[in-house]
């Protein structure tokens, strides 16, 4: 009884180790995509550098990190999860501290570029190795816990860099990764377990195919606004990143190992979760990009207090999440999932109706609120949707493909949001930064119920206690595959 009591205990310590370790990992990833940017009249006053080279602080960043997900995913899978997770984050960690101490512009975009390249590894790897730790049965929770960590440092990125820049520098936007990375290093050499996927060797050809396809598509999109959507090297970028996402996909179809095998999408769980994954980020990025701006441009709130008045909406996860994780175990990720995203959805079509050029906080703070819990309730199912519509030994590149098609939804989000915000207004007054903002916010609130009807795509959770994970790994097994395994919860 005793030793069947430390066992348990251990397995206990072993799942609260994994959960902190992956969870600050992910936010210090997460947290590096919009921190940069409330930051950057500070970083010109200090470096110089032309508005061009302040873009390319914020997308040098996007840029690595999208185009290797799936390549890092695959090093894991084939090196080693834990070995691979450690490597990527030293990369990060250091690549933290050579931002923060940049002697110029040109630097500090090499640093970002190289921070990239650390989260791109990193990343993926949290979610499979927190998958590895915790049983099927409480999985929900931890990815509850883990979706709310990630979701928050997404949503505040704006706060946290505009609070360090306005009340410190913004030398500690970067410094601030340092002590966490230093900390969690020999934590996660300790405290995570080994694992490892298929065991296939890296897929050369798929991954210069892939990873050139993201590299032209997102260069393309962060590009497009600020270069203009019909300039050579934009359209040159997104027609060859185009290009070679069909070769990508034409390749995949039909090579023996590839790196993200298509018959994946054969699963409507895969497809589902991926399609409404995309389509979430790109509303959401795009409105929280713009809605910051707004409060501090329009409204005249300084960084900080915009921040706090966002945290109805940013800060929401920290409370919902962990109890959609658990409705997720009981009723299944799919309607959880919709749920979410049609609340959010309501959320941004609300705000944009209300929204003027003096409107009361009062009156945007149901808007903040419904926005808000749709997206704590989005994070946590939909992580634990995209790990059990797999089989075990490919929930690596699996988590990759969802974390770069996130990142593609976020870059796609800014560029489209963007457009659609200069094309009706402007910065040229409060009013017509108001014209601008409220079409840009119908589009966010529009795709996003595309997203909750993708997510409707998902098989039901089926009755007798089966879950997503079995109805999907059954589906998985319908395609020709040598000698599958199934998945049993």
């Amino acid at each position: 009884m005793s030793q069947q009591t430390a066992q348990d205990s251990a397995a206990r310590g072993g799942v609260v180790w994994a959960l902190v370790i992956t969870s600050v990992a992910g936010f210090m990833a997460a947290l590096d995509n919009l921190v940069v940017t409330t930051a950057l009249p500070s970083i010109r006053k200090d470096l110089g550098g032309a508005l061009d080279d302040l873009e390319w602080t914020v997308s040098a960043y996007t840029l690595t990190f999208a185009v290797l997900l799936m390549f890092g995913a695959a090093l894991g899978d084939r090196f080693g999860r834990r070995r691979l997770f450690l490597a990527g984050l030293t990369v990060f960690t250091g690549a933290s501290a050579a931002a923060a101490m940049a002697p110029g512009i040109d630097s500090l975009i090499a640093a970002r570029a190289v921070q990239g390249v650390g989260a791109a590894v990193m990343m993926p790897l949290t979610l499979t190795l927190l998958t590895a730790a915790v049983p099927a049965a409480r999985r929900g929770m931890a990815y509850g816990i883990w979706g709310a960590v990630n979701g928050l440092a997404v949503a505040s990125g704006p706060l946290i860099g505009g609070s360090l820049t306005e009340h410190v520098s913004w030398h500690w936007i970067f410094w601030l990764n340092v002590p966490l990375g230093l900390a969690l290093l020999p934590l996660a050499r300790l405290r995570l377990a080994e694992s490892y996927g298929t065991g296939a060797r890296l897929d050369l050809p798929g991954t210069l195919l892939g990873s050139g396809g993201l590299f032209g598509i997102v260069y393309g999109l962060v590009r497009g606004p600020v270069d203009g959507w019909t300039g050579t090297l934009v359209l040159t970028a997104l027609f060859a990143g185009g290009s070679l996402l069909v070769g990508f996909v034409l390749y995949s179809a039909r090579a023996e190992n590839p790196m993200l095998p298509m018959r994946l999408f054969r699963s409507r769980a895969f497809s589902g979760i991926n399609a409404a994954s995309l389509l979430m980020f790109l509303g959401m990025f795009g409105s929280i990009f713009l809605l910051s701006q707004y409060m501090q441009g329009v409204l005249g709130y300084s960084p900080t207090e915009a921040g706090l008045r966002m945290l109805p909406w940013t800060g929401m996860p920290m409370l919902v999440a962990p109890i959609a994780g658990i409705l997720s175990d009981r009723v299944g990720g799919r309607p959880v999932v919709a749920a979410g995203l049609f609340l959010q959805a309501a959320g941004l079509g609300y705000l944009a109706s209300v929204i003027t050029a003096d409107v009361s906080y009062a009156a945007q703070l149901p808007g903040l609120i419904i926005s808000g819990v749709g997206m704590a309730l989005f994070f946590a199912p939909a992580s634990n949707l995209v790990m059990s519509s797999v089989l075990p030994k490919e929930q690596g590149i699996a988590s990759g493909a969802n974390n770069a098609l996130r990142e593609v939804g976020g870059a796609l989000g800014i560029a489209v949001m963007s457009s659609i915000f200069s094309a009706q207004g402007g910065y040229e007054s409060a009013q017509a930064f108001v014209d601008g903002l409220r079409p840009a916010l119908v589009t966010g609130s529009g795709v996003i119920a595309l997203a909750a009807v993708a997510a409707l795509m998902i098989p039901a959770a089926r009755r007798g206690g089966r879950s997503d994970s079995v109805v999907a790994a059954a589906a998985t097994e319908q395609a020709p595959a040598p000698a599958v395994e199934t998945l049993s919860h």
